[in-house]
């Protein structure tokens, strides 16, 4: 019966798809920001830049304007000259002090703004997304790999300036007499050769750097989660272990890290004398020979020492190095394809979905194949399936939650991918298996929502759910802080319960979550959510045989199809559909889970 539904034609073909609907793609319009928004956010940057770069050109004065002030000394001019050296002394401060205060703020800035996108990013990918790295990869580039990206400017205007003033040096010195430009240029270059050697090793070695460190904490939160498994299991010392496999690699990828900075620090700590040793030598043939004054002999040890601190500048490489790391892993989240926003209105309608050759994968794997399924408007349709058939992601598709590879799903005849999210969160209200319960008190948690529903619903839906009696007894009811409140899983189940059922949606879906509720608190809430929700559309994902038999009809999902859809009554002759219950243990035989 269900398999020959399966099978019939759908009126208006077949939304095929690489990503996203070519309808979607041609109503969005990439977000403009105002030019004084762009200014007030790169701020903190513009501000280090600026200050940087007056500093550097205070550096660059300071040589000759002591040379000067020298020079008038030692001809009997008195102090006339100490005028423009205090000047160019007070703007060298004034901008160090600056610059000092604007690096800090702008890398805190720029990290703060990469965090944002990606927690942006990652939450808009929804629940379940196609493709997403494991949490503790995510925490890892949220948290050092954000922070390693956002000293990509601070380290990027310190480079430069530290570059420019080394060749604002070269320059004056070859003003000065060309023979001291090319004593320095002679002994300079070896060490710019090394520098970029060891560059490239820290991009290398910085990626692998982060991604073990990654591995470490992807393991310790798969750890950490099943904590209670591991310790009943006595394998806490094989998952110790386990954990810390990759740290070898962790180690090995430092060490590089550190022997990198180990090298270019003492091959510029010795090629820097040899320099100056050669410009000195040079500058004092000149001045033997009259073609230098002692003022112009001092500019151009500072002027040597300026070029010199061009070495300086191979720190803010190696920082610019570990900075591309970050930001290439930063990239890797962020660059991933994203659905775009829905722009169309929802008109009125009944609830009715249609999921037409729907198509999901999972590791290469099709979890929902070819899939149809209709849920008429007003009924309630039980969906249940074998463990890992992919009940979870058909429920998802059908509120819109996941957008499929290929296949299109329908609210009242418009995509559920081009619906407003707001219009969509609206009239799709959604309940699971374990709840995240957000909002700084139990009342908060449910009316939270786009549009929160007014506090007499909320407890409404409460009273529905089977929520009220254990809130009431709480020592501030409903205006408990959350945080305060030690809920068992049953109270979890029965809050996310009265989440959904307080809002005015045209689909309700339910994802397993009466799990951890007795089969009569289970039966109370199903029989009050037919009294407030019997005109909506209703899908239940299900294990149990009693809350089966309750739906107008049963979806049985098998092998990324629907094998049939028909009455449970009707369905349960077939033996293979009673094993799907008997296989996991009959809930509707037991007193339930709650606790």
């Amino acid at each position: 019966m269900g398999q020959d539904r399966q099978e019939q034609p759908l009126r208006g073909g077949v939304h095929e798809r690489t990503g996203f609907s070519a309808t979607a793609r041609a109503t969005r319009t990439p977000p403009r920001h105002s030019l004084i928004t762009t200014v007030l956010r790169l701020r903190w940057p513009t501000a280090l830049a600026l200050s940087v770069a007056a500093g550097s050109l205070a550096a660059l004065l300071l040589p000759t304007a002591v040379a000067r002030a020298v020079d008038r000394a030692l001809s009997g001019g008195g102090t006339a000259g100490t005028g423009p050296l205090a000047a160019v002394v007070g703007l060298l401060t004034a901008a160090e002090a600056a610059a000092q205060y604007a690096g800090p703020r702008a890398t805190a800035e720029t990290t703060a703004r990469l965090r944002a996108a990606l927690v942006r990013h990652t939450m808009a990918g929804g629940p379940h997304p196609v493709r997403r790295p494991a949490t503790g990869d995510l925490i890892a580039r949220l948290t050092a790999g954000a922070a390693e990206a956002g000293l990509a400017g601070q380290a990027m205007v310190y480079a430069v300036a530290q570059l420019a003033m080394a060749a604002g040096a070269v320059v004056a010195l070859g003003l000065l007499a060309p023979l001291l430009a090319a004593a320095f240029v002679v002994t300079a270059p070896a060490g710019w050769l090394l520098l970029r050697r060891q560059l490239r090793r820290t991009v290398r070695r910085g990626t692998g750097y982060q991604s073990a460190q990654a591995d470490v904490a992807a393991r310790l939160l798969d750890a950490l989660a099943g904590s209670r498994t591991i310790a009943a299991a006595g394998t806490v010392e094989q998952e110790i272990e386990r954990v810390l496999r990759p740290v070898p690699e962790l180690s090995r990828h430092g060490r590089a890290l550190w022997d990198s900075q180990r090298r270019v620090a003492w091959s510029t700590g010795l090629l820097a004398p040899v320099t100056q040793i050669a410009v000195l030598a040079v500058a004092g043939h000149q001045m033997s020979a009259g073609a230098l004054s002692t003022g112009e002999l001092i500019a151009a040890l500072g002027y040597t020492a300026l070029g010199l601190g061009g070495f300086g500048a191979a720190q803010s490489l190696l920082d610019l190095a570990r900075a591309r790391a970050g930001q290439a892993r930063v990239s890797e989240i962020l660059g991933s394809p994203r659905a775009p926003e829905g722009q169309r209105g929802l008109p009125p309608g009944p609830g009715r979905v249609e999921i037409r050759e729907v198509t999901v994968r999972r590791s290469g794997r099709a979890v929902l194949d070819r899939l149809n399924l209709v849920l008429p408007a007003g009924n309630c349709i039980a969906l249940v399936g074998s463990s890992g058939s992919g009940r979870s992601v058909l429920a998802a598709v059908a509120g819109g939650l996941l957008i499929p590879e290929e296949g299109l799903v329908l609210l009242d005849g418009v995509p559920v991918d081009e619906i407003r999210p707001v219009e969509l969160r609206t009239a799709v209200s959604c309940a699971f298996a374990d709840p995240a319960l957000t909002g700084a008190t139990v009342l908060d948690a449910i009316r939270a929502a786009a549009q929160p529903v007014p506090a007499v619903e909320a407890r409404q839906a409460a009273r529905a759910a089977q929520a009220d009696l254990f809130v009431r007894r709480l020592p501030a009811g409903y205006d408990t802080p959350l945080a305060d409140v030690p809920l068992s899983g049953g109270q979890r189940q029965r809050l996310g319960l009265a989440r959904a059922l307080a809002r005015e949606c045209r689909l309700l879906i339910l994802d397993d979550a009466t799990s951890s509720l007795d089969t009569a608190t289970e039966a109370r809430v199903l029989h009050a959510m037919d009294l407030s929700h019997g005109d909506r559309t209703r899908l239940i994902v299900t294990h149990r045989t009693s809350t089966a038999a309750r739906a107008d009809a049963v979806a049985w999902l098998d092998e990324g199809r629907i094998r049939a859809l028909a009455p449970h009554r009707e369905l349960w002759r077939m033996p293979a559909y009673r094993r799907i219950f008997t296989g996991t243990g009959d809930p509707a035989e037991s007193e339930g889970t709650e606790g």
